[in-house]
C-alpha cells in the first residue's frame, strides 16, 4: 500500500497478501460476480486484471441490476478494499469519470 500511496504503479495482484486463483477469491466477489462477468467475456483473474474498470462497467451496466454498486465492487476488488470503502471515499472522482465516459446515472 505504501507504493500506491507514493504514487509509484503497482499492479492488482500486488494489494493481495495471496495472489487470488479464482475471480470469487478477489474482495467482495464470490460466485454470482463470476457468473456475471463470465456473461461478458472475463473468465479468470488475468482477465480481470487486463481490463479497466470502466471498461468492464461499461459491459456489464446494461444487465439486469447492475447499478453504481458494480463499478465500486470492480474497483474493490482490483485493490482488494471493501466496495463500500471505495463508495464512501471515492464516488465523487467515480462518477465524474463516470459522466466523461457517457456512463453516469441519468
Amino acid at each position: 500500500m505504501l507504493a500506491a500511496m507514493a504514487g509509484v504503479k503497482h499492479t492488482m495482484i500486488d494489494v493481495y497478501e495471496i495472489p487470488p486463483k479464482r475471480l470469487r477469491d478477489l474482495n467482495g466477489f464470490g460466485p454470482r460476480s463470476e457468473e456475471i462477468l463470465a456473461e461478458v467475456g472475463i473468465n479468470s483473474v488475468q482477465d480481470f486484471v487486463e481490463i479497466d474498470p470502466y471498461d468492464l462497467y461499461a459491459m456489464i451496466k446494461p444487465m439486469k441490476g447492475m447499478g453504481l454498486n458494480s463499478i465500486y465492487a470492480i474497483i474493490g476488488a482490483r485493490e482488494n478494499v471493501s466496495w463500500i470503502e471505495i463508495k464512501n471515499k471515492r464516488k465523487t472522482e467515480i462518477l465524474m469519470r463516470l459522466d466523461d465516459l457517457g456512463l453516469a446515472p441519468k
